[in-house]
């Protein structure tokens, strides 16, 4: 049954106009209701937005001057560290662009392959590894996150596996897997497990 407003008449959606038996739920505010049609719509909404402005952030990829430029605004000293991982991470969001702009499963001939490589940075405790990483991410506003190398194991009995990593880099990314996938995660203390084997 559905129910009446203060002033009898039935309850209708603020946003279009829906009366409380023409759509499934409707929600009640201060003051104004909204039903789940157009609920599913805001949604929809944000989520194109937020798609785009991940795909606007590749589409303007910093050089690796700039990137170091602005990595020497926050990170003191590590000149070749900072040249090294500006490199690095230009070379590896220009290989996601272009496999991003091809259509999927069809590469041109002339198209360049580049390489995928992951990045190990050694030094010793506080000379500023993570915080570089952290750096990057910020600047080029991706997800981030940071799994000790410690704590993981093969089948996750114990401490953390994959999986554990891979959600964080996900909640990081607000539950959006396309944002996750262009994410950085940093794996700190990766040396402690070479001594432990």
């Amino acid at each position: 049954m559905a129910r009446l407003g203060e002033g009898g008449d039935l309850l209708k959606c603020s946003f279009c106009g829906k009366s409380q038996r023409q759509v499934k739920k409707l929600i009640a505010g201060p003051g104004v209701y909204i039903c789940d049609e157009c609920i599913e719509l805001c949604n929809e909404i944000i989520v194109e937005e937020l798609a785009e402005t991940a795909q606007t952030n590749l589409k303007e990829l910093p050089k690796p001057v700039q990137i170091c430029r602005f990595l020497d605004e926050y990170v003191v000293g590590q000149d070749t560290a900072k040249k090294a991982l500006a490199v690095a991470v230009y070379n590896h969001y220009k290989r996601v662009q272009s496999q991003d702009s091809e259509p999927a499963g069809k590469k041109s001939e002339s198209s360049v392959e580049i390489a995928k490589s992951n990045i190990l940075l050694v030094g010793p405790t506080g000379c500023g590894k993570t915080h570089l990483a952290q750096t990057l991410a910020r600047m080029l506003n991706v997800p981030f996150a940071i799994a000790d190398a410690t704590s993981l194991t093969e089948a996750g009995y114990v401490g953390e596996d994959v999986e554990n990593i891979l959600l964080k880099l996900i909640q990081a990314a607000d539950f959006d897997v396309k944002r996750a996938e262009k994410g950085i995660i940093y794996i700190d203390e990766i040396d402690k497990i070479a001594r432990k084997s």
